[in-house]
């Protein structure tokens, strides 16, 4: 069974969280922490809808049942940090464009969810959309035979124009940020990855010696594709070997305002989390 000690659960923290229109929110979690705790996965399962529990239920492999269940305890209790709203009571439904939304929220939370091997993560604003993706750069794929079925020329161009070394990290750039894009919209693969474009600036900077983030990144459309770069901006995040020890993840990060955000300054805060022990802004 996993046990937590107190040394690790002291510094985590279960106060109510503020969250400026500027600031965009990320909760990770590691769900093979939590494997063999049986009562904290029990108390999760009283968390969920009759639905919910059915859907979890339904994975073939105890692994992906595991990951279902902690992905939607994750959820309901960080959701909880914002409002007085207990776990067990927030009610979901999919919106307009069939992402799921929060009903009869106090406040107006907008949420995106993704997972990975051993990484879920969501990110949370006020009222905007935004879109999360995070992918296991370790996962053996053809990612040059990929791109050239699923980017725009513009990115394939400069993919291959790279170093063959340079190139495989550079794909799962484009790849999370075009997930990142569409998840904001809500409409899945309905939007072609080819109608628009990522042109990335690779200044970054550093995030407590735990994340290198890079903003400088450019939103192009193809011709046909109606859409104003002016109201989008992203992300890339890369988790450094202080929490990420084969640095195997990529995360991207979409927001879409109502009005030009070119000139806003956003924040980007990190929270890790165990859902019902607390949280740890890192």
């Amino acid at each position: 069974m996993t046990s937590f000690s107190q040394s690790e659960l002291s510094t985590r923290t279960k106060e109510k969280l503020d969250l400026a229109t500027n600031e965009i929110h990320i909760w990770v979690t590691k769900p093979e922490e939590l494997l063999g705790n049986d009562e904290l996965l029990s108390t999760y399962s009283t968390l969920l809808t009759a639905t919910e529990l059915a859907k979890q239920q339904r994975y073939k492999f105890a692994k992906d049942r595991h990951d279902a269940l902690i992905t939607r305890a994750f959820i309901r209790d960080l959701l909880s940090y914002y409002a007085d709203v207990a776990p067990q009571d927030w009610q979901f439904e999919k919106g307009n464009k069939d992402k799921p939304e929060v009903i009869n929220c106090p406040l107006p939370l907008r949420f995106n969810i993704s997972h990975t091997k051993n990484l879920i993560i969501c990110a949370v604003t006020l009222e905007d959309d935004i879109g999360c993706d995070v992918e296991n750069t370790g996962r053996n794929n053809n990612v040059l035979a990929i791109a050239e079925r699923y980017f725009s020329s513009k990115e394939i161009d400069e993919l291959f124009a790279l170093p063959e070394a340079q190139q495989r990290n550079r794909f799962f750039d484009y790849w999370t940020l075009k997930e990142s894009y569409i998840k904001a919209w809500g409409l899945g693969l309905a939007i072609p990855l080819a109608d628009f474009s990522f042109e990335i600036n690779d200044t970054e900077h550093n995030h407590n010696d735990l994340f290198t983030i890079k903003q400088d990144i450019n939103l192009s459309f193809a011709e046909h594709r109606v859409d104003e770069p002016q109201i989008w901006r992203s992300w890339l995040v890369y988790p450094t070997a202080a929490i990420d020890e084969k640095q195997e993840h990529r995360i991207a990060l979409s927001l879409r305002t109502k009005s030009d955000n070119q000139k806003t300054d956003y924040q980007l805060r990190f929270f890790n989390t165990l859902p019902l022990l607390g949280y740890q802004e890192i």
